[in-house]
């Protein structure tokens, strides 16, 4: 599953006059001694603690991200154990994760059970998924960010309440509950989508949240959002689309944003030669807007990439040239978890076929065996290292010290 962009440019390095360096340097030299004790990662800026990373420090993150070259997991969870794993995944890999919740995993976190006309099951389970991330993370020793999937227009009262428990999680502590949202909004016309988003990056920018938006259509069906049949050049965004979002979205004052350009992305696994992806249309994108805004950054706009279960490696790292700094996983994560709970029972098939009786003596116990702890625990560890692997794959290894 997969696929981001914000305009906060660093401003520029001044040289010192040749008669005065060595004591700029000097002085240089101790701030960035200063600097360098006070930072929790030698290799990401001091903003950017082990933690739920919101605000300036998630676009301190992804900048660091897009220019030393590696994309960010972000994993799809269901409850604390798919959470837990992808934490417990970062910690061994050494790198940044992406905690990522959609409106189904929300109400599922709920409930089943309960009630979700108007979305509460869904804004409630989502809000209780990232209180336990925000207590916690820390405790894992990575950089987590909080963040939430495809939200369509229909869905976006699911927004609505997210960002008014983060207003008050922000009047409280100074920070968002969330890192950021997605609105995928490309059902509707380009200017309809940029123009919603554009409202809602205003009420996200005094908050400290990112906003990710969608061009064109990831294909595919995932988690209620179902574009099996849609028109294959609606899989393909134009660069001038790129370019209009940027421009537009970069009018709202401390605004930080990320772009899903479609290059082909197809949600879910299928046999090869059945996805056409072509990451260079993101190349082609930064290369439109560089021009059209005189810049000297190569890579001015941060993509995702969305649909990325099953696409080949050279793909991935192609992409991650482009400017992707996060890649969606969850097709593939889904199926590790189950793989290890398959493998568990496998393992132990004979002691789960009554409470009293097996291998052992007729007369044994097997609670040890069937405690939901220990299958759930097979689950967390098979979905962890498809996440080190996954990483692996982004060049996110060893990217904090």
């Amino acid at each position: 599953k997969l696929a981001i962009a914000s305009l906060l440019v660093g401003s520029a390095a001044a040289f010192a006059p040749a008669a005065s360096f060595g004591r700029n340097s000097a002085l240089k030299m101790a701030e960035a001694a200063t600097e360098t004790e006070g930072k929790a990662f030698a290799k990401l800026p001091a903003s950017v603690k082990p933690g739920v990373v919101t605000g300036q420090a998630l676009v301190d993150l992804l900048d660091a991200a897009k220019e030393q070259g590696y994309a960010i997991p972000g994993v799809n969870i269901v409850g604390t154990n798919s959470i837990n794993a992808c934490m417990e995944a970062a910690a061994k890999y050494g790198g940044p994760i992406m905690v990522t919740f959609s409106k189904g995993g929300g109400q599922f976190i709920a409930g089943k059970s309960v009630n979700n006309d108007a979305d509460q099951a869904s804004i409630a389970g989502t809000i209780a998924g990232a209180k336990h991330v925000h207590e916690v993370a820390a405790l894992y020793g990575v950089p987590v960010v909080l963040h939430t999937d495809h939200c369509q227009k229909a869905w976006l009262p699911w927004i609505d309440g997210l960002v008014e428990a983060s207003a008050k999680h922000f009047e409280e502590t100074g920070s968002p509950l969330f890192s950021s949202h997605m609105l995928d909004l490309s059902e509707e016309s380009l200017e309809e989508n940029i123009g919603i988003c554009k409202q809602y990056l205003e009420k996200f920018a005094p908050l400290g949240i990112l906003i990710e938006f969608e061009l064109g259509v990831t294909g595919g069906e995932e988690d209620g959002v179902d574009n099996t049949d849609v028109d294959s050049s609606r899989l393909y965004t134009q660069p001038e689309e790129v370019f209009y979002a940027y421009e537009q979205l970069s009018q709202v004052e401390g605004g930080a944003f990320t772009c899903a350009a479609s290059f082909g992305n197809v949600h879910g696994v299928y046999a090869p030669g059945n996805v056409d992806l072509q990451p260079i249309i993101l190349y082609n994108s930064q290369e439109f807007i560089k021009e059209k805004i005189g810049s000297d950054d190569d890579k001015p706009m941060r993509f995702v990439f969305h649909g990325g279960s099953g696409s080949s490696v050279d793909d991935i790292q192609y992409a991650i040239g482009a400017g992707v700094v996060k890649m969606n996983i969850d097709t593939d994560t889904q199926w590790a978890f189950w793989d290890g709970i398959r493998a568990y029972e496998a393992k132990y098939h004979d002691y789960l076929q009554g409470q009293i009786g097996g291998p052992d003596g007729d007369d044994k116990p097997n609670k040890k065996y069937y405690d939901p702890r220990m299958s759930l625990r097979a689950g967390e560890e098979s979905m962890a290292a498809r996440l080190v692997k996954a990483a692996e794959d982004l060049k996110c290894v060893n990217v904090l010290n």
